[in-house]
């Protein structure tokens, strides 16, 4: 199912209506529910790689506080390099978040719609109270994410920040001031994974109210 969602979404891109991929894919028996699950594990694994990011930049910044001479050049493309890479995945988690969002959207409303078909009235309850239930425990996951992610900012900022004080002061004195700036990144880093960690496991909860 995944090369066919990756076909159908690129598809998506060019006609740029969600609606006609939903349609698209209910075609081929894959549901707005199917869709929605997928977009709750993509959402975690960027977490996840955020994650491994993050700690990659902590430990490049580590090395480089402990700078006793060399390569100034070098130093300065390490922070640079560690900021690229951090930037390229809270982008990555903003957007699967962004996606996710789409889709539960998309599928409580038209659950919300197809309640008025029901002519079983206990069905049509039980169905309603289904609906509320997931929606409740939606938010939750919502919500851990959302959280998550502005997390990530202090820690995006902190390393702008070195970066753009090296690109301009290019000197050991410069890298000897940023010492006083890693306590304050290890800590905004061991939150936003902390964070992350919590949405992670709200996915995996949700995922299983799923099945």
């Amino acid at each position: 199912m995944r090369a066919v969602l990756l076909f159908l979404t690129s598809l998506t891109l060019l006609t740029g209506c969600q609606s006609a991929y939903y349609a698209a894919m209910e075609q081929v028996g894959v549901h707005k529910r199917d869709i929605m699950v997928d977009r709750v594990e993509d959402a975690a694994s960027a977490q996840q790689k955020a994650q491994t990011q993050f700690n990659d930049a902590l430990e490049a910044l580590t090395t480089l506080t402990q700078f006793d001479g060399g390569e100034l050049q070098a130093a300065y493309d390490t922070v640079n390099k560690q900021y690229q890479k951090s930037e390229a995945a809270v982008t990555q988690v903003r957007d699967r978040i962004d996606a996710l969002d789409a889709v539960a959207q998309a599928l409580f409303a038209e659950w919300d719609e197809e309640l008025a078909l029901y002519t079983n009235p206990r069905l049509k309850r039980e169905s309603a109270q289904r609906l509320r239930a997931t929606q409740a425990e939606y938010q939750r996951l919502y919500d851990a994410m959302q959280r998550a992610e502005r997390t990530m900012t202090p820690v995006l900022n902190t390393l702008q920040d070195n970066r753009l004080y090296l690109k301009h002061n290019l000197n050991a004195r410069a890298i000897g001031a940023l010492q006083g700036e890693f306590k304050n990144l290890a800590g905004d880093i061991d939150r936003a994974i902390a964070d992350m960690q919590r949405a992670i496991q709200a996915s995996d909860r949700f995922i299983q109210t799923l099945n």
